[in-house]
Formats: C-alpha cells, structure tokens, sequence
C-alpha cells in the first residue's frame, strides 16, 4: 500500500488518499472509497478489495483526516468528486475503470458523482444510504431525526482524537448524547451534547422548510437517470430504507441497470456490511471487474423476519395484495369493517414525551428490534392488536396508515408502530411511521376530524401461527423523532409546549386502517 496520496482539487484544495493494491498484477480495475471518517480505520476494507484483484483508493473527503479545506457536510462532493476521478486518470497505475463503493455518507458521496461520472465508472454499490439525505435521513415525515442527528454530531466531533482518548470518548457517547436529547430550544442541543455551536446543524435547523431552495446543491436525486450500474443493500431498520428503495425503483423506472438487497439489519449492523462488500465484489466482477465472473441476477433479494428466509423478486414492490385491517373499539384490529363506537383518547405532554424504543436510528444502543413492553405501558400510547393468527402470514412491502384523528392544537404529530406479538405476549417492532402535520397538510371534514395517510419504513416479515399482529399510535417516539411542541413555531427556536388531547376514530365514516401488504413470496 501507498500513503497520503495527493489530488488537487478544482480550487486548489488538497485531499489526501491511501492505496491497497496487488503487486502482481498491472493497473488493475479501481475501487474508490471516499470518506470523512478516516483512511486507517477502514483500510481493512481497502485490503479486501485488493486481495480479490482491485486497487482500492481510499480518500479522505475535505476537512479531515489530512484533507485540506472545510468540510461541510454533502456541499462539496459532487466537484470533489468530479476532480478525484480526473486526477485518478493521470495516474501511472490506473487501468481505466473505477469502481464505487461505501456505506452511508460514503453513499452519499456515490450519488454526488454519478450524474456527470465519466464512462471509466462502470458500476457503483451504495450501502444504506439514499440520493437525498435531507428527507431521508434529516427531516423524515418533516420532523427533525433527533437522534441521528446527535449522534452523529458526537461521532464526528471527536473521531480524530488519539486512538485511546477517541475510544473513550465514543463510550461514553449515549450518556454525553442524551443530554441534548430535551434541550430547548433545539438549536442549543448540540451546545449540550460536544460544547459548541456546529455550523452545520444550524443551517439544517434554519433551512428545515421542506421547499427551501437550500437544499438544491445537495439533492442528487437527478444522478438516478444517469448512474453507472448500481447494487443497493440496505436494513429493515436503517435510517435510509424509504429513501434506498426509491433509488432503486426510479432507476429502474429509467431503464438503468439497478439490484437490490435488505435483510434483517439496523444502519451499522457489522454483518450488512460483511455481506455489502461480498455483493458488491459480484456486481463489480460481472461489469468488467478483476475475476468477470457471472453476471448477478436483476431485482431484489429480501431477507423475510419471521421465518427467517430470503426470497428473489423480479422487482419492488414483491406481489401482494394490499388488505385494510381496521383499528376496533376495544383495542382490536382486524379485517372488519368497524363497527359505530366512540374514538379512544389519550394525550400527550411534550415536557413528558411517548418514547421511541427501537427503529430507525443512528445510535446502536436504541436501533433496531426492541421490546416494546415500556412504551406500550404508558397512557399516552393506543394499541390495536389482532386475533392470534391462525396460519403463516406474511407481510412484504410498502406499509402505509389511513388515520382519522382529532386534536385539540394545530399543530401536532402522529406516530405509528407495526408490531409482532408473540406467543407469549411480548411485542417487538417491525416498522414506524411518522408525520409532522401543519394545518396546511391536513384534509379536515366537516365534523372536525382530521383524515391523513401516513407512509411507514417498508418490510417483510412473516407472523408466524399463534402470533398477533398490533398497531401503536402515539404523539411522538421521542427522541427517534424530535418532539412537537405544539405551537408551530420552527423545530429550532421552539421553547414553550402545549399539551395536546387527542382523539383517533374508528367508525364506519371514519374506518382507520393500517394498509398491509399480504404477500405470497
């Protein structure tokens, strides 16, 4: 391997790289990674490349890690992107195809270049990451990804101390977050969490509009036209799912080659990423890689929770047929048309916010599938829950909630939970989805109710014989998904909280239902 290689960018800004490659053979095909969390700590990944015939460019992005120039966060790869590829050109020992690869803002990165990437790039793996990280990941549902946001602040803050210090400071790292997890107003969050306003976390904070023009530079949803070949893999609960499975979808809607992975996996799950790198050496050795070996078949392969099996589709969404299953009085859920009866109610208190327990979320000790016995406890959580079932069911695809609700405030939020219970009452998650709901957003009839659909994360998962299928609905899931305090006011300098009473329906003129796709793969 070669350290600290230099290219000089477009405004004469330096980045800094590192290559593993096999001496034996000459030029062989590139793997290019570009990262802004180190060269070293993922150069085991450079080496695995270059075992299997690949020379793999490590390059730190700008701002860190020896790179020269400010990083801000998604602002500057598209035309640093652009530069490395033209300065990887004039090497002596490149051979003339590029490969990409990289999980998250490494993804990112991906998009950033494919819209104007030369012929040289001849195919890409981004990994749980999407085109457009500002709906995906930042404001999903138009809320603010509490969490995720801090801890990430947290992670880049300190990743280049001293190894010893760094190790130390990322143990410590859910307690330190937690304490701007109730900050208000939120724009001070990040004061309390590493001591010091971040200037990116402002910008998103003053730009949290979702038609802000702000966020034009960074959006690379376009590159989905054009993009090199390109194989997905991504997590039932990652923070990017929605996002990756519309990558994949518009690129095949645009006739570009495009296959898709999801298993069982939260955003950082070390066996997604094991299982990334072994997909994408396939993907890159069938498009004129080192070994040209057998071309991957089209599609996508689901890994299906429940009965633990993968399964190949043609294409996503996977064959099923939608079913409206109903929320009952009585906290019942079922097929039938509801019957007249009375809403439930509950309310919810900002200053003593429904937690979110599991799901979609950057920190690890909070992701993925968790018992959700303490959130179902509280009283501000409504549960609808079906008859045990009484054969195999599965449940694949896109997920949606058709809601007929009341609140007493404008401004409030819904969050809903598919969950499976199991033989033995406990009940884990399986898929959320939230709304931050404006009164713009809202179709009011004219008894008062509020009628909304609200999209969930995807899935696949089969309810096993005996198991029961339930919905949560709830005001918040606090701080997956930073709280609404009620009163309209931008999530930045929000600081007063009002208390919401809150009504969900299910009735004949009001028929609640979570929208389940029965599927038979």
């Amino acid at each position: 391997m070669e350290r600290d290689l230099a290219a000089t960018m477009e405004d004469g800004v330096v980045l800094l790289a590192d290559r593993w490659f096999p001496p034996a053979l000459d030029r062989p095909p590139v793997v290019l990674l570009r990262c802004p969390y180190g060269r070293r700590q993922i150069g085991i990944i450079g080496r695995l490349f270059a075992e299997r015939g690949y020379q793999t460019i490590i390059q730190s992005t700008r701002g860190g890690f020896g790179s020269g120039g400010d990083w801000v966060p998604f602002r500057n790869e598209r035309a640093d992107g652009k530069a490395t590829l033209a300065w990887l050109a004039e090497q002596p020992w490149y051979g003339g195809s590029v490969y990409t690869f990289g999980p998250s803002y490494l993804g990112i990165v991906q998009w950033a270049m494919a819209s104007d990437a030369p012929a040289d790039v001849k195919a890409m793996a981004p990994i749980v990451t999407s085109a457009f990280v500002r709906n995906d990941v930042i404001y999903p549902g138009n809320t603010l990804a509490l969490e995720t946001l801090l801890a990430w602040v947290y992670q880049v803050e300190y990743q280049e101390l001293p190894a010893r210090r760094m190790l130390l400071t990322m143990a410590r790292r859910k307690a330190a977050v937690g304490k701007g997890h109730n900050e208000l107003p939120v724009s001070s969050s990040d004061m309390r969490v590493v001591g010091r306003s971040v200037e990116f976390v402002q910008d998103w904070l003053r730009h949290e509009a979702p038609d802000d023009a702000w966020w034009e530079p960074v959006d690379f949803r376009p590159a989905r036209a054009l993009a090199p070949p390109a194989t997905f893999l991504g997590g039932w609960y990652d923070i990017f799912l929605p996002g990756q499975i519309e990558d994949f979808v518009a690129m095949r809607a645009a006739g570009r080659e495009a296959r898709m992975t999801i298993g069982p996996w939260t955003h950082a799950s070390p066996a997604g990423m094991g299982t990334s790198i072994r997909d994408a050496l396939a993907w890159f050795d069938s498009h004129g890689g080192s070994s040209n070996g057998r071309r991957p078949e089209s599609g996508a392969r689901l890994f299906v929770m429940g009965s633990k099996r993968w399964v190949d589709v043609a294409e996503w969404p996977p064959p099923a047929t939608p079913e409206r299953w109903h929320l009952q009085s009585g906290g019942r859920l079922s097929p039938e048309t509801p019957l007249p009866s009375n809403p439930d109610r509950f309310r919810f208190d900002p200053n003593d916010p429904t937690p979110g327990i599991g799901g979609p979320s950057l920190d690890s000790s909070n992701a993925g599938r968790k018992d959700q016995g303490r959130r179902e406890e509280r009283a501000d959580v409504l549960t609808y829950t079906s008859a045990p079932m009484e054969r195999d069911v599965t449940v694949a695809g896109p997920l949606a909630v058709d809601l007929w609700f009341r609140s007493t405030l404008d401004h409030t939020d819904v969050s809903v939970r598919l969950c499976v219970v199991s033989t033995k009452g406990r009940s884990d998650n399986l898929s959320d989805g939230y709304r931050r709901l404006r009164p713009e957003d809202v179709e009011v009839g004219e008894d008062g109710t509020s009628h909304v659909l609200i999209d969930m994360w995807p899935t696949a998962a089969t309810f096993r014989r005996g198991e029961r299928i339930r919905l949560q609905v709830a005001g918040a899931a606090h701080p997956l998904f930073n709280r609404n305090l009620g009163t309209g006011e931008p999530i930045g300098t929000a600081s007063v909280a009002k208390t919401a009473e809150q009504q969900i329906f299910h009735d004949p003129e009001h028929p609640s239902a979570i929208v389940l796709p029965m599927s038979t793969i």
